[in-house]
């Protein structure tokens, strides 16, 4: 519309000049070296227009003649730049495909077509990799360090490889580099964090778990309960170097982080009790016992009254259970206190109840961007655990029996009932799934930290009973959440 504007202006001033000049033809008097020319100035106008547009369109002529190389040139480069691309692309479909062969075809047009290295070089890494030739892809992903638009992308590469071959000191130092870069991207500082973590780098870990929940990398709830498990750990190596006020500091702050894990107030109370501080222990193990009850914490709260009489211990473990009645490991300990004070009919109703009971409830668990994740709030997402004997429970029943009855046949059954009994509770890993029988920061298996968790394995009733894990593998960090019992 504009255009056919332009041209309709253009059009009427023509013709409105020309009938300008027709109705005022005038004279117009040339004369130059001897020569005379004499005409209207209508015509006059019309020569110079003529003469212009016969020198534009010569100019034109020459200048199409002489850039055509260049034109040419420069539609050969872009048929093979288009060419190349699209080698490029079908390069990266070939990856994604696991065709190596076609990858590795794509990828030599590819970089012969295009100009560009940089654009070249991850699809010839990648290549590498699907090859299982890791020296290559090694080369190449250094290569892409050397260059500020594919360094970040290089790293990423190196680290992956790193992390592969278990050379966790070069994946963190290349982790290190690329925070300077994006120092924001989340994966970089999940990666940073465990591996600090793994290398037991506390302080470290530390401050990049505090500027990560700053800027909401890891979520608040998750950030807290590494932050207990950190403390922790903190206060056993202040301990080690002698600093044992800041060792009792740090270990009082842990378990109120870190609610769930048993490991952290028995820690804590051993330190009070250490110090002849029996009632501060007994307060923090039975504020834990209500969230988390634990063989560990029964044990910590036995030493709180190791002077005392059996049926004074039996009456201070009573008003422990009563801090968590219904669950089967406040039955196993009033059981066993009974048992020492010689209440065989007390041990006897309290071991049936602890037969009644649930065991530790499968907490499901699933893996996102390899991190193990468990419900936010108690009871939620979780299934009843099985009731039943357990080899402890068999154990403590064959006991009684003894001590009731002598050793017998009630006795012996119990002691057979044992070993095909389901197995008690143990710290098992939500990110590989090993097993530990007590609990420590870092998977004994794989090495990942603060994910092992309270449970009944899932072997137990052969896959059938027992809910499974439930594996949802999205892209090293495990999120386990405050205020959930471990076994409850």
């Amino acid at each position: 519309m504009i255009r056919f504007g332009l041209g309709l202006v253009v059009f009427v001033a023509a013709v409105t000049a020309a009938v300008f000049f027709a109705n005022h033809p005038g004279q117009v008097e040339i004369v130059w070296q001897g020569w005379k020319v004499e005409t209207s100035v209508g015509l006059l106008v019309a020569a110079a227009i003529v003469a212009a547009l016969v020198v534009w369109l010569l100019m034109r002529a020459a200048r199409l003649i002489l850039g055509s190389p260049r034109a040419l040139l420069r539609r050969r480069r872009e048929r093979r730049r288009r060419a190349g691309y699209r080698a490029l692309t079908q390069g990266m479909v070939a990856v994604a495909a696991g065709d190596p062969q076609e990858a590795r075809r794509h990828a030599r047009r590819a970089d012969a077509l295009l100009a560009d290295p940089p654009l070249t070089l991850l699809l010839s890494a990648q290549t590498a990799q699907l090859e299982g030739d890791e020296t290559a892809a090694k080369k190449f992903f250094t290569v892409m360090l050397e260059r500020p638009e594919t360094e970040f992308l290089g790293l990423r590469g190196l680290l992956n490889q790193a992390m592969r071959s278990g050379d966790q000191g070069t994946a963190l130092r290349l982790t290190e580099r690329a925070t300077t870069l994006r120092p924001n991207t989340p994966w970089v500082v999940e990666n940073r964090f465990e591996l600090e973590a793994r290398e037991a780098k506390w302080q470290a870990a530390e401050e990049t778990l505090t500027q990560a929940a700053r800027r909401r990398i890891i979520p608040r709830e998750r950030a807290r309960h590494h932050r207990g498990v950190i403390l922790y750990e903190l206060s056993r190596a202040a301990l080690a170097n002698g600093d044992r006020r800041r060792g009792v500091d740090l270990a009082a702050q842990a378990p109120g982080l870190a609610p769930d894990l048993a490991a952290l107030t028995a820690h804590y109370a051993r330190l009070l009790l250490a110090q002849q501080r029996n009632g501060l222990a007994a307060k923090a193990i039975e504020r834990a016992w209500r969230m988390a009850p634990h063989s560990e914490l029964a044990q910590a709260y036995g030493a709180v009254s190791a002077g005392d009489a059996p049926l004074g211990r039996y009456q201070r473990v009573a008003r422990l259970a009563a801090q968590n009645a219904g669950a089967r490991e406040s039955y196993i300990a009033l059981a066993a206190a009974a048992l020492d004070a010689q209440l065989w009919g007390e041990a006897r109703r309290h071991l049936e109840q602890a037969l009644a009971a649930p065991a530790p409830p499968l907490v499901t668990v699933k893996i996102e961007n390899s991190v193990a994740v468990r419900s936010a709030a108690p009871g939620a997402g979780r299934e009843r655990g099985l009731a039943g004997p357990t080899p402890r429970l068999c154990l403590l029943m064959a006991r009684l029996e003894e001590a009731e009855h002598g050793a017998g046949d009630a006795m012996r059954s119990w002691l057979d009932r044992a070993v095909n009994a389901m197995p008690d509770p143990r710290h098992i890993c939500g990110s590989c799934s090993g097993e530990s029988l007590e609990w420590v920061s870092r998977c004994p298996h794989c090495g990942r930290f603060d994910t092992l968790l309270w449970r009944t394995p899932a072997w137990v009733a052969g896959g059938a009973a027992l809910p499974a894990i439930v594996a949802d593998a999205a892209s090293p960090v495990q999120e386990l959440t405050p205020g959930e019992p471990a076994n409850d």
